[in-house]
């Protein structure tokens, strides 16, 4: 394994970047939820409706959110019937604002949060349902360690679904996406959120992930079965998921 890894199209000592994305976390989390809807012009709250609806958590069953940011995921996933959810994050900043909004809509129980790195899941093998990671899995310096432990904590027969920005597939709209990544978002990054540099990180890591058949192949690897893509936007981003069987 090298020694370095990407943070945004930099390298880094792999050492150093999830300290170097927890600081982007911190510094974006106050305007975290406004952000994404400057950025995506709102639409990021239609693909995680999909996302949510796609993960289908029953009244039996624990989902374990990775990455959970701010709860849309968590409180989406409540709202459609889960029994329980493990909000998780890495960055205690996120979580705390998460907190405020699941207080705000009055959510009291079916939700733990919890401070976890998803290289590294502090839950025994085999012991929840389903497992979510939304626009995070991009951040972990090593994903397929991820990957490894999302299929390590599921329950033969779970279920795994990841939400992250893909590779457009359709070339007019890449085109205008690039604009729009590496022109617009800095400028909003840099008068709404005063951080131009972590929205120009975020753009930047968008364009380092693998692709929708890249990834299919690591969670091959991880372990996962039924591996499958589904492609919105175009392919801005993509809803993957695998079966623990």
């Amino acid at each position: 394994m090298s020694d370095t890894t990407d943070f945004g199209f930099r390298e880094v000592p792999r050492t150093q970047k999830a300290s170097m994305v927890r600081e982007v976390f911190e510094s974006v989390a106050p305007r975290y939820d406004l952000m994404n809807d400057l950025m995506s012009l709102g639409i990021h709250r239609i693909w995680k409706r999909i996302f949510v609806n796609s993960i289908a958590a029953s009244p039996r069953e624990t989902l374990l959110d990775l990455a959970g940011g701010t709860g849309d995921i968590a409180f989406g996933a409540l709202a459609r019937g889960a029994k329980r959810v493990i909000l998780t994050d890495v960055n205690p900043a996120m979580l705390e604002v998460a907190q405020k909004r699941a207080l705000d809509r009055g959510i009291t129980t079916g939700l733990d949060f919890a401070v976890v790195d998803a290289e590294h899941i502090p839950l025994p093998d085999r012991s929840v349902e389903k497992v979510s990671i939304a626009f995070g899995l991009r951040n972990c310096t090593d994903k397929s360690a991820v990957l490894r432990e999302a299929r390590r904590v599921l329950r033969p027969g779970g279920r795994f679904h990841c939400l992250e920005f893909s590779k457009v597939a359709i070339e007019p709209l890449a085109k205008v996406y690039d604009v729009w990544s590496f022109k617009v978002l800095p400028e909003i990054g840099a008068r709404v959120a005063k951080d131009r540099d972590s929205y120009e990180y975020l753009a930047e890591s968008i364009r380092r992930f693998p692709d929708q058949e890249t990834l299919e192949d690591m969670m091959r690897d991880a372990g996962l079965e039924r591996v499958a893509h589904r492609n919105l936007s175009g392919g801005i981003v993509a809803i993957h998921s695998g079966w623990r069987l």
